[in-house]
Formats: structure tokens, sequence, C-alpha cells
């Protein structure tokens, strides 16, 4: 690295990179790998497991105090409490890689008090290291990336990923993609959200859109974009989309037509979570045991800033300023004159003087 690297976001490419050797390696016979559904075309295999166990103990060597998200086993280890939280995807495409297409990455973000501060995405089959720190530019292989220039969406790319789930409202989403494709010059879905995410941050992509993801699948890539001159949020187009299943991002201008275009098809958690998460079942939207996990990491952030706002201390509140018109203030003045005794011999202000 030609540049200065921050010393968190150091111990998430050796960690990103320890995972990639584990996933090269399997990748040579991916005939002996053992894979088990977690859940229709949801698969998980050892490689994912023992990719993350050395992610894991990568973070936990250098940083024993922070708290740690893993697609594979959630929250069990680090510290719960931690403002630190490292939101982990040790293999983003399992269903690609166990059929041998080389579209799959690892995925590392660090989140301070809610927000991503750190980020790495790597390609293990290219060799692709994308990387960025909050405020600092995003980057890939060493080099500085932005998004695309187009403002036009005939000119587009657009990168999606299809409902895969059994019972997925999939005609709900032939009504989005319908709609985006007419308007652009091509869909692609390759099938690995983090990677889909960078794209759109190195400009391939122009925008990207999709709807069932966990925050393991987007909280790296969501940062790269942001740090790439990009816009990332849900459908409505507010920053608040990493707990909500939906996403879209893409340079400025072309953001601001796809929200236009998805707004409507909007799913953002609302006020009454007990009916939305019984309409999400009933269509097959996500998997139950992810969205338990992504409801109670929701209730943990939203306590988490509570808190932290009433730890503030109250504003004084500053004594309002009446404006005064010089009109009024000579009424004050004639007043007041009125009110004072008047002194034998005293000159006549200029007050007393008629008009």
């Amino acid at each position: 690295m030609s540049q200065a690297l921050h010393p968190m976001l150091n111990i998430a490419i050796k960690a990103a990179r320890a995972a990639g050797a584990i996933i090269n390696r399997a990748s040579l016979d991916i005939e002996r790998l053992t894979v088990t559904a977690k859940s229709h075309n949801d698969f998980v295999t050892e490689v994912d497991k023992a990719a993350e166990d050395a992610i894991i103990a990568t973070i936990l060597e250098a940083y024993p105090g922070h708290g740690i998200l893993a697609e594979e086993s959630g929250r069990e280890h680090g510290a719960r409490h931690s403002d630190y939280v490292w939101i982990i995807d040790p293999l983003d495409g399992t269903t690609n890689f166990i059929h041998g297409f080389p579209v799959y990455a690892v995925s590392i973000a660090l989140s301070f008090r809610g927000q991503v501060q750190q980020a790495v995405v790597y390609d293990p089959a290219r060799n692709d290291l994308f990387y960025a720190s909050k405020g600092k530019g995003a980057y890939m292989n060493d080099r500085r990336i932005r998004v695309s220039k187009r403002t036009r969406m005939l000119e587009c790319l657009i990168g999606t990923g299809f409902p895969f789930r059994k019972g997925d409202n999939f005609q709900r989403y032939l009504k989005m993609f319908e709609e985006v494709m007419v308007q652009c010059a091509g869909v692609r879905r390759p099938g690995a959200a983090a990677l889909d995410l960078c794209y759109v941050a190195a400009g391939f992509y122009d925008g990207f859109f999709e709807t069932g993801l966990s925050p393991w699948d987007i909280a790296a890539g969501s940062l790269m974009i942001t740090e790439a001159g990009g816009l990332v949020g849900n459908f409505t187009g507010e920053p608040d989309f990493l707990y909500q299943r939906e996403i879209v991002a893409g340079n400025p201008r072309i953001y601001g037509q796809l929200v236009k275009t998805l707004a409507p098809y909007t799913r953002v958690i609302t006020e009454d979570a007990k009916a939305d998460a019984a309409l999400d079942a009933d269509e097959g939207e996500s998997d139950p045991e992810d969205d338990a996990l992504i409801q109670q990491l929701q209730a943990a952030e939203d306590a988490a800033q509570a808190e932290k706002v009433a730890q503030q201390p109250a504003e004084v509140e500053k004594p309002q300023r009446k404006r005064i018109t010089a009109a009024a203030k000579a009424q004050e003045d004639r007043d007041a004159a009125e009110r004072e005794p008047k002194r034998p011999g005293r000159p006549a202000r200029r007050d007393d003087a008629p008009f």
C-alpha cells in the first residue's frame, strides 16, 4: 500500500486475505465440499465457517474488546456491548462458489456507534482488494476509485440481485425489474452483493438495487460507495438502510432517478413492526432467523442512540431577543421623557419639541 492505512483497516485487510487464502485452497477441489442448506437456495459450507473463524481470530487478537456480528455465528463472539462492531460476511456468493462460478468475496466492515468507519471487500478469485476509511476515499488495489459520471439512465448499466428464497414475492420484484430495465442500457446480476456495491464505487455499474439483504451483505460496500462520491439509501432515499432489507445505490444523478422509480416498492420498517413482520412472513421476503437477529440489532442500535441523546446535557434556553424598530424606539424615548419630572431651567429635549 502506498498510503498509510488506519490500523483497524490494516487488521481488516489481514483478516480478509487470510479468509481468501482458505477460499482459494477450497476452490481447487470443490467436489469435496460439504454443503448444507440453511434454507431453500441459501447454502453454507465448511469453507464459510473456516473463513469466518479465521477472520474473527485475526480481529479479536488485535482488538479483544470489540464486538462481532458475523453471518454464520451472529453475535456469539466478541464483546456484546462494545461501541465497535465488526460486521462480517466470510463468503458472499456461496452459491456461486459451490458451482465454481468465480464471483464471490469476503466482506468486512467496522462500525462505531452504528456508523461504518472501515471497510474491506476482497475478491480472492481475481485478487482484487477494495478498501475504504471514512473520510479517506475508496480504493481498488491501491488505486483511488470514483463512481461513474453518467447522468442519463438510458446509458447506464445497473446491478441487481434476484429474489432466491422459497416463497419470495417474485411478482413484486418483476415489476421493479421491468421499470428499471426499460429505462437503462442493461441490468446485471452476478450474485454477490458486496462485489456489486464495490462495482458501483469503481464506476463499473452506474447504480444498484436489491431487496432481502442483511447487514453483513452491504455494510462494507456501502462505505465504498459514499467514499467514492456516490449515494446509498433505502428505496425512499433515506440513509437508514442497513437493517431495512432494501438498498439502492449509484452516482448522485442516477441514484436520484432510481429512488424515484423504486420508492413505490419500499418496504421500510414502520412503527408497527409486528404487522410488517407478519406481512414479510406471508410473502417469504426473508429468513426468520436472520429477521430475528436483525430486529434485535436494530432495537439495540435504537436504544444506544436514545441513551446517547439522554446523556447529552440539556440546552440552556437562551433569552429571546426582541426586535425593536426605529419607530418603536422613538416611542419608548418619548414615553420615558414624559415620565421624567421636568427641572426648572432645563432645556427642552429634542424629543419634547413639537413636529
